[in-house]
């Protein structure tokens, strides 16, 4: 097969599909270039999920008359002017090719306005062709309306979800960007309703009051690393609040909406232990670091960038999450907001490789000096000190002793082992087999010895003194399986010690004598994070003087 140049028509068709690919895609373009050009005020107008209609007006700088058809021009842009400005990218776009993609796409209006008069410039765009100029009345600024998207690409239509799923993603971005620009009245209306006003007044909180709601803004804490390198401010729910998904996290690289894997992680293991599998925080922050710290050109509609110094970005994005996290005060309602230590992982050691992310260490969390009252339903201790009454989870609550107390026999290679009378045959799967001879030696040093017995049978000897009896087969094989999923070694630590923990645990059910439990509790107020399990559930409840007081009709 001959090789041939692509014709003009077809290489703007081939761009457009990398920059559009839903009418959000178009939402985004036009709103980051009012936001490039100064607007304070952006209005969104989308009919039929943006297929029929998409209009972005903004009272920005608009665009002089006589640069507007040049804009429709391919890689023409005013954003940069030679190869060393990409390497300080400061406004969100710089390719130059959002307007002649979406004009690839659909029939585009424009009317602009740059003088600060009163006429503007108005031109017609169909198959990105002018087919009409003229002058026009508007005040400072610019509106594209953007009409009929794909009606030529009926392939392209076809892919596009329904109304409501494509009306969600413009509701999506337009508040992502709110959040981020909260100084910038944003406007949207979604068929005719309108769906996002935002105050414009530059108080991050009121936005996410009008984007979340207000009972979740009043919840929010503000995270101030200004001073930190790179930068880190923002607004992140406490512990107490979550979500059963990841969409409420919102990141911005100077200011730019990501989508980055670094900070995702980061955020979600700043968590961990504090809240429960499965749910996820509300975290709306701001990266700020030098241009020349990031690549945002990896990616053709710049949801992502590339971080110079990855570790860096993760290990500050999380110190600076969990340090706000820990100083945020303990209501004093139930549960109690679960507090925790950073995830192994983000701790240093001596020998670790070049670079090292900044090192740091979990802050104790000062427990209350309780009194034991006696046990509830063989699963809970009732204690109390001056402030009321307390809850315990003795088997939440022995898992964070036990827990505390495996880590600090690991780092002093200090591990108490106690040989079986009797070895234990164990049957892997192939699996289980594979990870056991790749991953041996780190269940060795946790005081397992297991010999290979023939194929995939293997004779457990020794394990941790602290492990009870029971199936310490299926328990070998359980942690076999958490550590199965490739992570930073120091996670996969964290993950024995998390199920020997629990296996170790007494567990609900289990009559305790008085003895016992008091004994329980004076380990439980020697931890460094009593508040929470290493699974992030709450080890106790709090019920206050003054909410017992309430409930019996004392106070009124």
């Amino acid at each position: 097969m001959s090789i041939r140049l692509l014709t003009p028509d077809v290489v703007s068709k081939i761009a457009a599909g990398e920059v559009v690919e839903r009418p959000a895609s178009i939402v985004k373009e036009l709103m980051e270039n009012s936001l490039d050009a100064g607007a304070t005020q952006v209005t969104i107008e989308s009919q039929g999920g943006g297929i029929n209609l998409i209009r972005v007006a903004d009272n920005g700088s608009g665009i002089p008359a006589s640069d507007l058809e040049l804009a429709f021009r391919r890689h023409a842009t005013s954003k940069i002017s030679n190869s060393a400005d990409l390497e300080k990218i400061s406004t969100l776009g710089f390719r130059g090719e959002a307007l002649p993609s979406i004009a690839a796409v659909a029939d585009i209006e424009v009317i602009t306005q740059s003088t600060g008069g009163i006429t503007g410039s108005y031109l017609q765009l169909r198959n990105s062709t002018v087919v009409k100029r003229e002058r026009r009345s508007r005040p400072r600024g610019t509106t594209i309306t953007v009409h009929q998207l794909f009606r030529h690409f009926p392939a392209r239509l076809k892919f596009l979800k329904s109304l409501t799923t494509e009306n969600s993603h413009v509701a999506n971005l337009v508040s992502q960007y709110a959040l981020s620009y909260p100084e910038v009245k944003f406007k949207l209306y979604i068929d005719g309703r309108q769906a996002i006003n935002t105050p414009g007044n530059g108080k991050l909180r009121d936005v996410v009051a009008e984007v979340y709601g207000l009972e979740t803004a009043q919840q929010m804490l503000a995270v101030d690393g200004a001073r930190e390198i790179p930068s880190i401010t923002g607004l992140v729910s406490p512990a107490s609040l979550c979500r059963s998904s990841r969409g409420y996290l919102s990141f911005f690289v100077n200011r730019r909406w990501v989508r980055n894997s670094t900070l995702f992680r980061a955020a979600e293991d700043a968590y961990q232990r504090l809240i429960m599998t499965g749910k996820h925080p509300i975290v709306v922050l701001d990266v700020s670091l030098p241009p020349q710290e990031i690549d945002i050109n990896v990616h053709p509609t710049k949801t992502d960038v590339k971080f110079r110094s990855s570790q860096i970005v993760y290990a500050t994005v999380a110190k600076s999450i969990r340090n706000r996290l820990v100083s945020a005060p303990l209501p004093r309602v139930e549960p109690i907001a679960p507090q925790a230590p950073p995830p192994a992982m983000l701790w240093t050691r001596q020998g670790d490789e070049a670079p090292q992310p900044p090192t740091f260490r979990p802050e104790p969390i000062n427990m209350p000096i309780l009194r034991v009252v006696g046990q509830l339903a063989s699963s809970y201790i009732l204690a109390e000190d001056p402030t009321g009454l307390f809850l315990i989870d003795q088997h939440a609550a022995h898992e964070r002793i036990l827990f505390e107390k495996i880590l600090a026999q690991r780092s002093q290679q200090n591990v108490e082992i106690q040989g079986l009378l009797e070895p234990i045959n164990i049957d892997l799967s192939p699996k289980q087999d594979e990870v056991l001879k790749t991953r041996g030696e780190l269940l060795n040093g946790f005081g397992f010895n297991i010999e290979p017995f023939g194929g995939r049978t293997y004779l457990l000897r020794a394990v941790p003194a602290m492990m009870k009896s029971g199936d310490l087969a299926e328990a070998v094989r359980t942690l076999l399986d958490s550590i199965a999923i490739d992570e930073e070694p120091l996670r996969r630590e964290e993950k024995i010690a998390q199920s020997l923990a629990c296996h170790s645990a007494v567990k609900a059910g289990d009559s305790l004598t008085g003895e016992e439990m008091r004994e329980l509790i004076r380990q439980l107020e020697q931890a460094a994070q009593p508040k929470t399990c290493p699974h992030g559930r709450p080890t106790m409840i709090h019920l206050s003087a003054q909410q017992l007081e309430k409930e019996f009709g004392r106070i009124r």
